[in-house]
């Protein structure tokens, strides 16, 4: 089965081997536990400079709480906003950092969204709070490294956690009459579940559908947002799913500036958080006459969508 996200997103996430530069404050913060000091931009919300790392990295997982905040403490499960800066322990140079790029990063925590270091290390963390995390290989990359990022590499992490927001199970609300015999039917189980989705075996609409099976009261999504969803996705062509979320047992987290599948963002905007909708996307909606990894040019894509919360 095919993940669709790296389809559909524009890839600018974390461990992307981007250079930082300078920035921040002119004070210090000490190295504690043994990690490396930040040299300048030790206050949340400032950029950190990392001085390198001394001595032998550490061989299991290490978190400093730089500043404590006074949020909500991060749970397994919630969907989180940070700003980070890792490089490895052996470098003073960063690999990849968000506060240049003045994009937060999203994650769902404990989903397997980034390498086991964070899920475990940002897990009971409060929001408003500075961490460091110094992260050995098995926990990171290990053996094979990613982009720039040597094999066996010890990470250190600099992460400012900015916002926590609890993701439901399941979508719920008030159950919307699939009246269409024309349209696929989305199962409306509200148990966390995946949907059953029937798709009807005449031809598939030529404009996008984005109906609601399940309407909450929730916030409506404005295209700005970032959605924390479970989806099932299919080929109308023969019913066939091609990804899922509820298989990987992982919701995902969109940013739905950077989400390029212009017929999801269009169903999802205007659309109320916390409802399950039907969204039928045409070709050109789509991916047009290109093949992408095993979807057929020109396809039909059913989704039925749990707009579970926005970030």
């Amino acid at each position: 089965m095919r993940r669709l996200a790296g389809l559909i997103i524009v890839p600018a996430l974390l461990l992307t081997a981007a250079c930082g530069g300078d920035g921040g404050s002119d004070s210090t913060t000490p190295s504690k536990n043994g990690l490396p000091a930040i040299s300048e931009g030790a206050k949340f919300g400032q950029k950190p400079t990392l001085e390198k790392g001394e001595g032998d990295p550490p061989k299991a997982l290490k978190v400093d709480v730089l500043s404590q905040g006074d949020g909500k403490k991060v749970v397994k499960g919630d969907a989180i906003q940070v700003n980070y800066l890792g490089q490895s322990w052996d470098s003073d140079k960063p690999f990849d950092n968000s506060f240049d790029r003045k994009q937060p990063f999203d994650l769902t925590v404990g989903a397997g969204m980034v390498i086991k270091g964070w899920d475990q290390g940002l897990e009971g963390q409060k929001v408003g709070s500075r961490v460091e995390l110094g992260i050995p290989p098995d926990l990171g990359y290990g053996a094979q490294g990613q982009g720039d990022i040597k094999p066996n590499a010890t990470l250190v992490f600099v992460v400012d956690i900015l916002k926590a927001t609890q993701v439901p199970k399941s979508a719920a609300g008030t159950e919307v009459p699939q009246d269409d015999k024309a349209l696929p039917v989305v199962g409306t189980n509200d148990d966390g579940k995946e949907p059953t989705v029937t798709i009807p075996k005449g031809d598939p609409p030529a404009k996008l559908v984005s109906n609601y099976v399940l309407e909450s009261k929730g916030e409506v999504v404005k295209d700005s947002d970032t959605v924390v969803l479970n989806y099932a996705a299919y080929l109308w062509k023969g019913a066939k799913q091609f990804d899922s979320t509820y298989k990987t047992g992982r919701t995902t987290s969109f940013p739905l500036p950077q989400l390029t599948l212009k017929g999801l963002k269009s169903g999802i905007v205007g659309k109320k958080v916390g409802s399950r909708i039907l969204v039928v996307i045409p070709p050109d909606l789509a991916f047009g006459d290109q093949e992408q990894q095993g979807i057929p040019k020109n396809s039909t894509l059913v989704f039925a969508v749990d707009i579970l919360a926005k970030v």
